[in-house]
């Protein structure tokens, strides 16, 4: 009698098909089961309100995390990005694969870099973290910009582009590699520009935690480079007592060893003996006025409670620097 197939809980968008697609398929491999994908339509992918004002992108887990503790699924797939930073009693995060790249992406008209952006260029976001990001880059550059809100997938937020409505978007790179259209990228924002969202890039495989047999199969696909990153930036953005909403970047990396040529863009040693992690953090008003933004370099995280210490270390000295005032609504 062969086993009953896995039910991966996944959004119905384009790219959370992909990248539920990816690891349906890797999960195959390492547990011998077929995966079946089980699509869930959230409250956020009907309604037309801005993200902000519908709870942030916390209302795309809500109904997937309901799913599986349901038990109408036995796993589901996230953008670790959009998981609210408190961890569910009832549900393990059973695995964070390696991460692709982090990194901000424009796409914009006429093949247009940011820097060669004409004067008054209006960028649409739906995010106040590359707003306040872009606006103070551009501040500092001697640019004017014009950030536009704008919500959608991937085909809309380009669209707007396309039809000559906007000059360019800004969107994550990990999104458009998953579903194959990286090559619509005209600039690649480096981190030192745009920190990314705290766990950019990365995926959160969650299941039952009562299910210890698919927890450990899970856990095959899990990387401890890219969970310990993550983890330090989320431990930052609780810290912070910010929403994933919040105008925060955030982003982990191993000096000296990232390598994005490589498939996947993962962050590699390269055989060198990795000693140490650097945590850089930014929190800022939206027009890009005040950015208050800090790093700390610390040795790679062993444990869970290491990364989180070094989130809330440099929490902390973002808050003494005043970071508190700039973030609007702080959640409780």
């Amino acid at each position: 009698m062969t086993e009953q197939a896995l039910r991966l809980g996944t959004r119905r968008s384009k790219l959370a098909m992909a990248q539920s697609g990816q690891v349906a398929d890797a999960v195959s491999q390492v547990t011998g089961r077929s995966v079946e994908l089980v699509e869930i339509t959230t409250y956020g992918d009907t309604s037309r309100e801005h993200l902000a004002q519908i709870g942030g992108t916390g209302v795309f887990v809500t109904a997937l995390r309901d799913a599986l503790l349901r038990g109408d699924v036995d796993f589901a797939v996230h953008s670790l990005k959009d998981l609210p930073t408190e961890q569910s009693d009832d549900l393990a995060l059973a695995a964070v694969p390696v991460r692709e790249d982090p990194r901000d992406v424009l796409v914009a008209r006429d093949g247009l870099t940011f820097a060669q952006l004409p004067d008054g260029a209006r960028i649409g976001t739906g995010s106040p973290r590359r707003m306040a990001q872009l606006n103070g880059y551009a501040r500092d550059h001697g640019l004017t910009i014009e950030t536009v809100p704008i919500r959608g997938n991937i085909d809309t937020r380009i669209g707007f582009v396309r039809s000559g409505e906007l000059d360019g978007v800004v969107l994550a790179a990990a999104g458009l590699h998953r579903i194959g259209r990286i090559d619509e990228v005209t600039d690649f924002l480096p981190v030192d520009t745009v920190l990314p969202a705290p766990g950019q890039g990365a995926l959160a495989i969650e299941c039952a935690a009562d299910n210890a047999d698919l927890v450990a199969a899970l856990a095959e696909l899990d990387d401890p480079l890219t969970r310990a990153a993550v983890t330090a930036e989320r431990s930052l953005l609780a810290a912070l007592e910010a929403g994933c909403s919040a105008p925060v970047g955030a982003f982990a990396d191993i000096p000296q060893a990232l390598d994005f040529g490589r498939a996947g863009g993962t962050p590699t040693a390269d055989g060198q003996i990795v000693k140490e992690m650097r945590l850089r953090g930014v929190v800022g008003t939206t027009d890009g006025s005040t950015l208050v933004q800090l790093s700390t370099t610390g040795p790679v995280p062993e444990t869970h409670d290491q990364a989180m210490a070094l989130g809330r270390e440099l929490a902390a000295e973002m808050l003494a620097k005043g970071a508190a005032g700039l973030m609007g609504e702080r959640e409780h």
